[in-house]
């Protein structure tokens, strides 16, 4: 098996389990776990070439590639062309395929589908760069303003709630001027954080409503995710936040993950991802974003909400890699 990191997230062997620096800790769950259960993996470190990719393939000869990249030459969008380039070498790999990375990472083009479809998400408008902000009457304040294409809450933070014209053009100009993309503007819905993982390309297991708790953050703070709250331990520890299981009537549940499910068919992903929801006091839930291949360290959400449905991380990466081993992108043009 060949394993596809990130240059600078290339796990170190030599290391104790609780000396694993934070930002590779994925990496080195993944690969760990993967020679524990007995394959034989190479991992190798890409930045900005594919050369590497393909001389490994060709020496190596991996039946599946399990494919951690999340960015190529430092641009997020540009995972999708790394997949493709797979494809193109008739290599199975694990995760979701490059249509559905396409579509879920653009914001404004997942919600325009998910409108088709039928499935609630936040009004919106979008920014492009070096435009000011116009708000159609649709939209009122308060707002949240994020880039149009990153993930993993990347420029977002309490300031990302605005509640006047001015905080608005304040904080488009901030992502523009430091994301370096186009700002979607959406409805802010006020109430709770949820996460749904998803596994399978065809048929597809909706795993237990996740929820991030922010019951220790005062009135004084959105309860949002923040970079901050999803990065920094010390802030979620100092304000009690912290992700479970969440409590709720089983039929709301219920709704919530056929939500998912919908939300994943409607992009067109498949391997695995986490579908993110906010619900209002009404209990309406509002898909806010798709994740195609989401965090797989072992105590993060997908892989603590896999456990909760009796799926233990070592079967959880055999699950993903059998998805990967069973995709086959020809269909997806049948």
């Amino acid at each position: 098996m060949l394993a596809l990191v990130h240059k600078a997230l290339v796990p170190r062997e030599d290391v104790p389990p609780d000396q694993v620096h934070p930002e590779w800790q994925m990496e080195w769950d993944v690969v760990t776990t993967l020679r524990r259960l007995g394959h034989e993996v190479l991992v190798i470190g890409v930045h900005d070439d594919l050369t590497p990719i393909r001389q490994a393939i060709e020496s190596f000869k991996p039946h599946i590639v399990f494919n951690m990249m999340e960015a190529f030459a430092d641009i997020g969008v540009f995972d999708q062309n790394v997949v493709s380039y797979l494809e193109l070498l008739r290599v199975p790999y694990t995760g979701c395929n490059p249509r559905g990375l396409t579509l879920s990472r653009d914001k404004a083009l997942s919600r325009k589908l998910l409108a088709y479809h039928r499935i609630a998400a936040p009004q919106f408008t979008v920014v492009p760069l070096r435009r000011k902000p116009v708000l159609p009457r649709r939209l009122q304040f308060p707002l949240i303003v994020k880039s149009l294409t990153y993930e993993s809450s990347i420029g977002i933070s309490q300031a990302s709630v605005v509640a006047s014209e001015e905080q608005l053009q304040k904080r488009v100009a901030f992502i523009h001027e430091t994301i370096l993309t186009p700002a979607i503007v959406e409805q802010f819905i006020d109430g709770r954080e949820l996460y749904v993982g998803v596994l399978g390309n065809h048929r597809l297991q909706a795993l237990p409503v996740w929820e991030m708790s922010f019951a220790g953050m005062g009135d004084q703070h959105w309860r949002i995710a923040t970079e901050r709250v999803k990065w920094s331990v010390k802030y979620q520890k100092r304000h009690g936040i912290a992700t479970t299981e969440a409590q709720l009537p089983p039929e709301t549940a219920a709704r919530v993950q056929h939500l998912a499910k919908r939300t994943y068919r409607a992009l067109e992903m498949s391997g695995y991802a986490r579908i993110d929801f906010r619900m209002d006091a009404s209990n309406q839930p509002y898909v806010i974003e798709a994740n195609a291949n989401p965090q797989l360290a072992e105590d993060e959400d997908f892989a603590q909400s896999a456990r909760r449905a009796d799926v233990a991380y070592p079967a959880l990466l055999e699950r993903i890699i059998a998805l990967g081993r069973a995709w086959q992108p020809h269909r997806m043009w049948l």
